[in-house]
């Protein structure tokens, strides 16, 4: 015997409907049916409730006749609203016209002159009765069989009251809404959706401070306005932490899922920032990348992987990524792969000091644009290393630079650090050296006019999340139950996103290659300016060590131990993005400053560079600081590490934290045993 086939899937879903519809006629006509006789002895108390059964089957007939114009077989119970309640109406005053004409066509009288208005209340009421009980008893239903957590919403009266209503209609939802807190003044006292708003977002403290007395503290608070972030986030978490409550983003609405849940997400590192949003360049960008041969150093790194995502969105003819990496350059081939499939790219794995290899390279690709973003960035690193430093970052900057202007290139941008101002390490210096380098080409380019390679310089600061950075450094720390190492209590640094940093490289490189004359901006780039990112404030480096526990659910110097370990060599506790003479100038390009700092003759610079580069190949240490510091003046080592205070005053953590046992050393001392 056959077995009977299985109905296709597109079959079951067109009767699933049928069926809900079928249920939906079935209740509405028995409500009808009981709001007929209701209606009738309202309206003549005397003639009793009970009616024969033509009476009661000519209220169903009528209310599902009248009801189909209106949809009122289609209406989902659990999700009824306001519009539902308003077709439900209008059905009732149909229902009730044709019932009462069928009564007078059929002789019967009416019970009394108010009996139609009479039917069309209580067949309001029964119907939409019906729908506002089975939607309460649903979300009761849902919060005994999961019980329910507690949240406070922290944000706008609308974006509230919208992620309140998704609350109530997800089919799995444990959670109650309990107050609104909103960032407009003079609201608190008011209910949204019989909840009450508690207070201005300023008052955060003060409000779980009262609802701790009244042991009525949420669960969590959930962020629902996305702008909610920098130095308002960071206040909202440091009171919800001396509280032990939870800090939650809430989605994008249109980030629900089809099942409508709201997936909370934890706030993001990011948030904390506080960065405004910049208007981008994106026309000028796409001109300056749109079918040009583009090669990114270093494009295994953080930076140089980020640069080669963003140009491999603006069309280029071919994106060429070097690094001398092999894994970390494979990972940024995989990434483009995946995200970026359209784009012509090559892989080339060379060192950027190799000259012979560089050379043949760019005379290969013969690309229009270098962003050269290779370069040995981790300074207890460069440190312990320091010709390798010397030899990468200065001497490698120089064969880059010079190998892009024999062969053609249009522009060159160098990425460079905070660090090279009033460096302290030899990372900052050996930068500073490169800059110099690059100004000096820049500013010969310029004078000798069109057809000449730009070097375009853009300094900043840190971007969270790079590698070797304080930020996965903490997140490691963190997965191993701590301590997190802070090298001192009073350190800051500026940090910036690496996809906000990398954009505004692109419009810094926008800007330096357009030459509008007679601008600020230009004169300045023809004395060797420099641009440098408007990296906002700094961002003392405990706080965010701090932050990084308690989002994680965690509590500082209680669940996590911060130790301090003093400052390690090169290292100083303040960064600076403009030396002490530069002058803070801002262009006419969002979120770009410019610097303009000492510049060196082309020909001086290079003949120092080749004597520090030659020094370094000889293992020559004393021999090559001796000339970088000749070239970099303002450099003042940390070659101690510990507190350093610029002019050479060294201090162990025991003195910074108000211990005994403090050292100095003489600034002509070290100076001299460095060179």
């Amino acid at each position: 015997m056959a077995l009977p086939r299985a109905l296709p899937l597109s079959c079951i879903l067109r009767w699933r409907p049928l069926n809900w519809m079928a249920v939906n006629v079935l209740l509405d006509g028995m409500l009808a049916a009981l709001s007929a006789p209701v209606a009738r002895w309202l309206a003549a108390p005397q003639d009793g409730l009970l009616h024969p059964l033509w009476f009661l089957a000519g209220g169903g007939i009528t209310l599902l006749v009248s009801g189909l114009p209106f949809r009122i077989p289609q209406q989902h119970w659990r999700f009824a609203g306001v519009s539902d309640l308003l077709g439900i109406a209008c059905a009732s005053v149909a229902s009730s016209v044709l019932f009462s004409l069928g009564l007078l066509a059929t002789g019967v009288p009416l019970p009394s002159p108010a009996f139609p208005m009479i039917y069309v209340l209580v067949l309001v009421v029964a119907l939409g009765g019906g729908r506002l009980a089975y939607r309460l008893g649903s979300l009761r239903a849902g919060y005994t069989a999961l019980g329910h957590q507690q949240v406070v919403l922290v944000g706008g009266d609308e974006a509230s009251d919208l992620y309140m209503r998704a609350f109530e209609r997800g089919s799995d939802q444990a959670m109650r809404v309990t107050g609104i807190v909103v960032a407009g003044a003079g609201q608190a006292g008011r209910r949204i959706r019989n909840v009450p708003i508690l207070g201005h977002v300023q008052d955060m403290a003060l409000i779980l401070q009262t609802l701790g007395d009244r042991h009525r503290l949420p669960h969590a608070l959930v962020i629902a306005d996305p702008a909610f972030r920098g130095w308002r986030l960071t206040a909202l978490l440091n009171a919800a932490a001396r509280h032990d409550v939870a800090v939650l983003r809430a989605p994008a609405l249109t980030a629900l899922t089809p099942a409508r849940q709201v997936c909370f997400q934890p706030v993001r590192l990011e948030d904390l920032l506080n960065r405004p949003q910049i208007a981008l360049d994106r026309k000028g960008m796409e001109h300056l990348v749109r079918g040009q041969v583009v090669l990114v150093t270093g494009a295994g790194g953080t930076i140089g992987a980020e640069l080669a995502r963003q140009i491999a969105r603006l069309n280029p003819q071919r994106l060429v990524l070097l690094d001398h990496g092999e894994f970390a350059l494979w990972q940024s081939d995989i990434d483009l792969a995946e995200h970026a499939p359209q784009t012509p790219r090559d892989i080339v794995v060379a060192d950027v000091r190799d000259q012979a290899r560089i050379n043949a390279v760019m005379a290969h690709y013969r690309p229009g644009l270098v962003f050269h973003a290779a370069a040995l960035k981790h300074v207890p690193m460069v440190e312990a290393n320091p010709t390798e430093g010397l030899l990468t970052n200065v001497h490698g900057t120089r064969v880059v630079a010079d190998a892009a202007a024999r062969h053609g290139a249009r522009a060159l941008i160098l990425i460079s650090t905070d660090k090279a101002v009033n460096p302290s390490g030899l990372m900052g210096a050996s930068k500073r050296a490169a800059e110099m380098y690059c100004q000096a080409l820049d500013i010969r380019a310029r004078a000798a006019g069109a057809g000449q390679m730009r070097c375009i310089t853009v300094r900043f600061g840190n971007v969270l999340g790079s590698t070797g950075s304080v930020v996965p450094l903490f997140r490691h720390q963190i997965e191993r139950g701590g301590p997190l190492t802070v090298t001192h209590p009073d350190m800051h640094r500026y940090f910036m996103t690496v996809s906000e940093a990398v954009s505004l490289v692109l419009q810094a490189s926008v800007r330096g290659t357009q030459g509008l004359e007679g601008t600020q901006t230009d004169t300045l780039l023809g004395h060797g300016g420099i641009f440098v990112l408007d990296m906002g404030e700094p961002v003392r480096i405990l706080d965010l060590a701090r932050q990084m526990i308690r989002l994680a659910g965690l509590r500082p110097e209680e669940d996590v131990a911060i130790h301090f370990t003093g400052l390690r060599p090169g290292e100083k506790l303040h960064e600076e993005l403009f030396h002490g003479r530069e002058a803070l100038v801002p262009t006419d390009a969002a979120g770009l400053l410019m610097a303009t700092p000492r510049t060196v003759d082309l020909t001086m610079v290079a003949d120092v560079v080749e004597q520090m580069t030659q020094a370094a190949r000889q293992g020559d240490r004393k021999a090559a600081l001796h000339i970088l510091s000749l070239l970099v003046p303002e450099f003042d080592h940390n070659r101690e590490g510990g507190v350093y205070a610029p002019g050479g005053s060294h201090m162990d953590m025991g003195a910074a934290t108000g211990q005994e046992d403090c050292t100095q050393a003489d600034e002509g001392a070290w100076r001299s045993a460095a060179r």
